[in-house]
């Protein structure tokens, strides 16, 4: 993964020009001792904060009223002393100090008011800039003087990088040469689009203005799957993603199944912070760092720890303690992660991607990753221009609109023996009459009823039910030409849809007694279909029989194929990786329970945590892997474990299994 490193800091420092003695406790040697102690070796510091002020002599912008010395200079010298990189870290998309000196650079909705975090004249917080405005050649002055000041950097951080539907005069001038409408969304968002690609084009050659080669990331908070047209101007990605931050425990895994075939290196990122970002004060257990770094690993990604530094700039010991913890166990993995390429089975066709929703959860890509997490398979999130003769399946989930090209690529997948599993709307022709990809089946357009019921077919069942299951989420109603097609189960219509002519009980009418006419699914080769958006629903109710009939279904198509099986709980996570130089695959196998904590009385809010890793036994995994396995060994104890031979797979049995544990399999 080049020149990305595995235990690296994101050192915030956004600093309150109210706030005196700024760096006055930095101490050189405290400084190089606490990050040797937390095995770190690269820590993105500060040229200038979201606040707008810099932490380095500047003749462009305006260093810290408080700040007395060349901070970052310092921090420098005291990292490469020690073999340490160093990243700056630049805000680019707010900047208080250039919007009160130059309000007009700020970002302005059509209504008039202030984008960003402080809409109002009175709010504290960040200022949103507009990156049309003359701010953006401020913004590459000050990148091109860090750039000369410290030539000696390991690459910019670009923070804040958004664009909104801007209504400033320099954008309601780009819109009349552009003869574009302002008062039209879609032609505000064009505007954006073309303000936004000439900030990242200017911005990247003043990170590069000095070394043609350096490292430049533009942080949005959230990878936009599908999104190519910006990658270009990226060398690296940094998936940020803290779990207690809002992004949840799904969210990064999600994520690196996508940016693991964009062909960049990547790393993930998550804070020490009990929540998010700002938080002075808040320690996140340890247990919960160390999973969430082996996660990292786990999935192909180097680790970034989120930190804020103190103003008067010491390092927090407890902070870095948490994460020394957790650092010291990513250094033991480190060899049995560098080049390893992830194994997957399925392809999620994301449905974000297609639609280049810029949002960091979606309900439809979200609830279908959680099936696949939980049932423990090995998948990757991909968009339309991937290769999709890599999966033995892919899942068109609940939403996609399959247009001629997608469908033309999708058919040539199917006529090389490639399964493709549809839910909802996914496969339908436009407008929804009829199926593509010959599917043998009658379309009559979306149920009236909602919620319905479903009786799967005794095989697809879920484990602890024989009788018909509510389904939330309103079906398509299909017809399977027997004879030609299986159907999967049968439709149950309740008796009325609850309004206000007439309802029963506390929630919904319950299914009369005979089914609708309706089928539940088809399956027709190598081709299956649910008639419920399975995925959304399963993301928004979180019912064990949703997940139960997914996984069943998608087990039918794939048949015997599944490269792994395995034991572990619901909750647990796996990946399989292969190192082919090593000429070894690395079975990551990860448990800890999340518990959902705090959100009562004023100011609180629910955080997902974890407090407690808990030790799980006999824990089994069966894996069909392409040449004949030597040995197995459990990494990095380096303890060499029997294996067995079951046709073509080889099963272990993993005796304890705590938080996090590599199974190599050696050819």
């Amino acid at each position: 993964m080049g020149g990305l490193r595995f235990r690296q800091i994101h050192l915030d420092f956004h600093t309150s020009p109210d706030i005196e003695g700024v760096g006055a406790d930095f101490d050189k040697r405290h400084w190089q001792e606490t990050l040797r102690k937390a095995r770190v070796n690269s820590v993105t510091c500060f040229s200038k904060c979201h606040h707008g002020w810099s932490y380095h002599p500047t003749k462009v912008g305006r260093m810290h009223p408080h700040l007395k010395f060349n901070l970052l200079r310092a921090q420098m010298d005291a990292c490469k002393e020690m073999d340490i990189n160093v990243p700056i870290y630049i805000s680019a998309g707010v900047d208080n100090v250039a919007s009160r000196e130059h309000p007009e650079w700020r970002a302005v909705t059509w209504d008039g008011r202030y984008m960003g975090w402080a809409q109002k004249v009175l709010d504290p917080g960040f200022h949103a800039m507009c990156f049309n405005t003359p701010y953006l050649d401020y913004l590459c002055a000050q990148i091109e003087e860090a750039a000369r000041m410290f030539p000696e950097n390991n690459g910019f951080f670009l923070d804040i990088i958004h664009q909104g539907q801007c209504c400033c005069r320099w954008c309601m001038d780009l819109m009349a040469r552009e003869g574009l409408d302002p008062s039209k969304e879609e032609d505000r968002q064009k505007c954006a689009d073309m303000v936004l690609l000439r900030y990242y084009d200017r911005a990247t050659q003043a990170c590069r203005s000095v070394n043609s080669k350096t490292p430049v990331f533009h942080n949005s908070g959230h990878i936009t799957r599908g999104r190519r047209d910006i990658l270009r101007f990226f060398s690296h990605l940094e998936l940020e993603s803290l779990p207690t931050g809002g992004w949840g425990y799904d969210h990064f895994p999600v994520s690196a199944k996508y940016c693991a075939n964009l062909g960049l290196d990547y790393m993930g990122m998550t804070g020490k912070f009990h929540t998010t970002w700002g938080e002075f004060g808040g320690y996140k257990h340890p247990n919960a760092l160390r999973y969430e770094c082996a996660a990292m690993q786990a999935f192909g990604a180097r680790c970034s720890v989120g930190d804020q530094l103190h103003p008067r700039g010491r390092l927090d010991e407890s902070t870095y303690e948490i994460i020394g913890a957790a650092y010291r166990e990513v250094e033991e993995r480190e060899p049995w992660c560098i080049g390893a390429k992830n194994v997957a089975d399925i392809g999620l066709l994301s449905f974000a991607s297609l639609t280049w929703r810029k949002g960091r959860n979606d309900e439809v890509d979200d609830g279908a990753a959680r099936v696949l997490l939980e049932g423990h398979y090995l998948f990757d999130v991909i968009d339309r221009e991937m290769d999709f003769s890599r999966y033995k399946m892919v899942i068109l989930p609940d939403e996609v609109d399959v247009d001629p090209a997608l469908e033309k690529k999708l058919t040539a997948y199917l006529k090389r023996g490639g399964r493709l599993f549809l839910t909802g709307r996914s496969g339908l022709k436009p407008g929804g009459r009829g199926f593509l990809f010959n599917i043998p089946a009658e379309t009559l357009g979306p149920s009236p009823f909602s919620p319905d019921y479903v009786l799967a077919r005794e095989d697809l069942r879920p484990d602890f039910t024989r009788s018909p299951v509510v389904m939330y989420v309103v079906s398509q109603r299909i017809r399977v030409r027997r004879g030609r097609g299986v159907s999967l189960g049968q439709v149950f219509d309740p008796y009325f849809n609850r309004d206000f002519r007439h309802f029963c009980s506390h929630q919904h009418a319950p299914p009369k007694p005979r089914p609708s006419g309706y089928d539940a699914g088809v399956l027709a080769g190598n081709v299956l279909y649910l008639a419920h958006p399975v995925f959304t629903l399963y993301r928004r109710m979180g019912a064990v029989a949703y997940r139960q009939y997914i996984e069943k279904a998608m087990n039918l198509l794939l048949g015997d194929a599944r490269t792994l099986l395995t034991n572990l709980p619901s909750s647990g996570r796996v990946s399989l990786t292969h190192q082919p130089r090593e000429r070894r695959h690395i079975l990551h196998l990860l448990y800890a329970n999340t518990l959902n904590r705090g959100g009562s009385g004023p100011g609180g809010r629910q955080v997902e945590v974890i407090e407690d890793l808990t030790e799980i036994r006999d824990v089994t995994a069966e894996a069909r892997l392409p040449k004949a396995v030597r040995r197995v060994t459990l990494e990095p104890q380096g303890i060499e474990i029997g294996f067995e031979k079951a046709g073509e797979r080889v099963r272990v049995r993993v005796d304890r299994l705590k938080c996090h544990q590599m199974v190599v399999f050696h050819e």
